[in-house]
């Protein structure tokens, strides 16, 4: 998705929270959650790998994403996956800054 999505003001995300892109907006088949983790934001697919809950309801600090439903731990950059019960990373997305608004670029990894 070239041009990407806008998924709205960055002051709309606040600290320690995210917001999800619906799946049906995505294209790829999965809801996007977009985190704000002190200032950074990134975008991961939305479900976790170990079983279906929203990482958007997890808890975000440092770097990371905590899984809601059995604590299962994501890289917020990478996607990665870093503690058990997850064993599979989730797909991370690219995300830029324009004049004030996130945008998404579903199916691209993130740049640096």
């Amino acid at each position: 998705m070239a041009e990407g999505i806008n998924a709205g003001p960055v002051a709309d995300i606040e600290e320690g929270e995210a917001i999800v892109i619906p799946a049906d907006q995505t294209g790829t088949g999965d809801n996007i959650a977009v985190f704000n983790d002190e200032g950074n934001i990134y975008a991961l697919d939305d479900t976790c790998t170990h079983e279906d809950a929203s990482l958007a309801d997890g808890y975000i600090e440092d770097g990371e994403v905590e899984c809601p439903l059995h604590s299962a731990r994501f890289c917020l950059k990478e996607g990665t996956a870093l503690c058990m019960p997850a064993t599979v990373a989730v797909k991370p997305h690219r995300v830029e800054i324009r004049d004030g608004d996130v945008w998404v670029f579903p199916g691209e990894a993130p740049q640096g």
